[in-house]
């Protein structure tokens, strides 16, 4: 035998030897069922743009949806192979300037159920804390916007002020509005008492007044029509642009092609269909970046304008930012 058939030999007889000693194969091993902390990050000029995953909730979008009809609304669902209820994503976003940490928007905390409230996991798996957010902006004072702003019985960002449009402050705030609000919707007043008060109290809820710049970079736009006080959000660096749309609209396999289609949700629905227009018809002439708190995450991307309407195109992945 020679010199490489007997290394040969030994080398088969110590596999075999090892393969006898590994344990056997598991038939199925358990299934996790979950996915990692959501965030997305990407450079927008010099600033950094983190989106933030809340989770997400299943809404029954056949029947949300208005001036269309439910088979219309399955139908165009069915297209982007979905149906109703939707799983919906609820969308956060953290802008750092480099001189201030920036939240947009806050989730539902604990407001909307177990599937959501998981933007504080999601910060901390980005590499940012909860108390180094310098200001949050808040689209409007629905609960799936402002519920992440407290942690239990404590603010959930301690050293941050707090700033919306002192439209939607005066309305969602006031008890009188409250009262004279049927029944079933009086837990959205609730919940955003219960989550701007305390930084009220804390004197660090700033509101503002229409179209403001909040830092530079930062300029929140008037979008009202959603809710009396609707805001987005445009962040600009370097000649890039991203606008932050809050509830301007809520499920792309139906609004971006049809963009009349409103939602019950909104408070005056011809307003929020004409904001709608408007912001559609800029984003896809001028080819900025676009955000939304209820895209499929991360939800940022761009419009092309196609025939009366819209398809959009997600941000392309990049590993680096």
């Amino acid at each position: 035998m020679t010199r490489w058939t007997r290394t040969l030999s030994a080398l088969a007889c110590a596999m075999a030897c090892g393969l006898a000693t590994l344990p056997a194969a598991h038939a199925g091993a358990p299934m996790v069922k979950t996915q990692a902390p959501g965030f997305y990050r990407m450079m927008l000029g010099d600033f950094e743009i983190t989106v933030l995953s809340d989770g997400t909730v299943n809404l029954p979008m056949a029947q949300l949806l208005t001036n269309t009809t439910p088979e219309k609304v399955e139908q165009a669902l069915a297209r982007s192979f979905l149906r109703s209820p939707v799983e919906t994503s609820v969308n956060a976003f953290l802008v750092n300037t480099g001189a201030k940490l920036v939240l947009i928007d806050t989730g539902a905390g604990v407001l909307f159920g177990p599937t959501l409230g998981k933007l504080q996991a999601s910060i901390r798996a980005a590499g940012y804390q909860p108390e180094q957010v310098d200001e949050i902006y808040i689209t409007h004072m629905h609960g799936d916007h402002v519920g992440g702003l407290m942690a239990g019985d404590k603010p959930a960002f301690p050293n941050a002020v707090v700033r919306a449009d002192k439209r939607d402050a005066e309305f969602w705030l006031s008890q009188a509005q409250m009262d004279k609000a049927p029944e079933a919707a009086r837990g959205a007043f609730k919940g955003a008492m219960a989550t701007i008060t305390p930084y009220q109290k804390a004197e660090r809820f700033k509101p503002f007044d229409g179209d403001t710049e909040l830092v530079p970079g930062v300029r929140a736009v008037a979008n009202h029509g959603h809710t009396p006080g609707h805001t987005i959000y445009a962040v600009e660096s370097k000649g890039e642009k991203l606008v932050l749309w809050g509830d301007l609209m809520h499920v792309a396999a139906v609004q971006f092609a049809n963009p009349p289609v409103t939602i019950q949700f909104d408070s005056d629905p011809a307003a929020a269909a004409a904001r709608r227009a408007k912001a559609y018809a800029e984003a896809a002439e001028q080819g900025y970046y676009i955000g939304a708190a209820h895209l499929s995450f991360p939800g940022i991307g761009r419009l092309r304008a196609e025939g009366s309407g819209y398809t959009f195109v997600p941000v392309n992945y990049r590993a680096v930012p």
